[in-house]
């Protein structure tokens, strides 16, 4: 599927439109891929902090005695350069994820992912991003953002078409055959159903494959980091109401009596959260 900047199309008909498509494709696919969507500036700035916190992630990994097979992962990048933020704060794709899950959302993860050549990595394996099979319960959405081209020999995302209703980890041979790559140009979006089996290709090149891997969820699923604690909770002076409601500040659970008594414009877990 075919797209321009996001920027063009927050709200014009065309994009509505274009996410009902987008959601049939998710809906049968399981994987749907949005062309020449972020401009080649920040995604340079991506690239490049990107890499910075990379490095600074794989230093506690070999710390913390979890550098196995890990190599070129970074699960929480906000915080770690300020081109994350600004990503996150243009919104792409809101129309679509919000179509997606017929309502609000919050980001679970935002992580990214260096796939290099001889460097084992977990994400080489057939999996899927949530760990129970949730059917047509539709509770998690995953994106791609593609900071370098995605290409056959620098190990495009296998994704297999329809695998989003097995729920059983397929054969190597089923998940093969009934694949297709994820073949695009930096500056590319990916969503994909959580429940949908998938695996990064090798990179036979000497090149990195370089992607942002963000996570989004029905508001009422537990965040994998609890963003509004890690910036904490006086940060929203800095945020506008998108960014409240997407970074979590709309679903927080009280932490005692105090907290939970309060009329309706004060409640710390906001209406329309699910």
């Amino acid at each position: 599927m075919s797209s321009n900047s996001q920027s063009e199309y927050v709200n014009d008909e065309t994009y509505l439109f274009s996410s009902v498509l987008a959601g049939k494709e998710l809906e049968k696919q399981g994987w749907v891929l949005f062309e020449n969507i972020v401009d080649d500036q920040l995604v340079e700035r991506l690239r490049l902090d990107l890499d910075k916190a990379n490095a600074i992630a794989r230093q506690i990994q070999i710390k913390n005695g979890v550098a196995q097979n890990t190599d070129g992962t970074i699960n929480h990048l906000l915080g770690l350069g300020d081109s994350f933020m600004e990503f996150l704060d243009r919104m792409y794709l809101k129309q679509t994820i919000t179509h997606y899950f017929c309502g609000n959302y919050i980001l679970n993860i935002f992580g990214g992912v260096n796939n290099l050549k001889n460097r084992p990595s977990y994400l080489l394996n057939i999996h899927r991003d949530v760990r129970s099979f949730t059917g047509n319960l539709k509770l998690m959405l995953q994106m791609i953002v593609m900071l370098d081209d995605f290409t056959l020999e620098n190990g495009a995302t296998y994704f297999m078409n329809g695998g989003h209703y097995v729920a059983d980890r397929p054969s190597e041979k089923l998940f093969y055959e009934n694949s297709s790559r994820a073949v695009g140009k930096s500056g590319s979006i990916v969503l994909f159903d959580a429940n949908l089996w998938h695996a990064a290709g090798t990179n036979q090149t000497d090149d990195p494959r370089r992607a942002l891997t963000l996570c989004f969820t029905k508001p009422f699923v537990k965040q994998q980091l609890d963003l509004p604690r890690y910036f904490g909770y006086d940060y929203t002076t800095h945020l506008s109401e998108e960014m409240k409601q997407v970074l979590g500040y709309n679903a927080l659970v009280p932490t005692n009596l105090e907290e939970w008594y309060q009329p309706p414009e004060k409640r710390f877990y906001k209406p329309g959260q699910g």
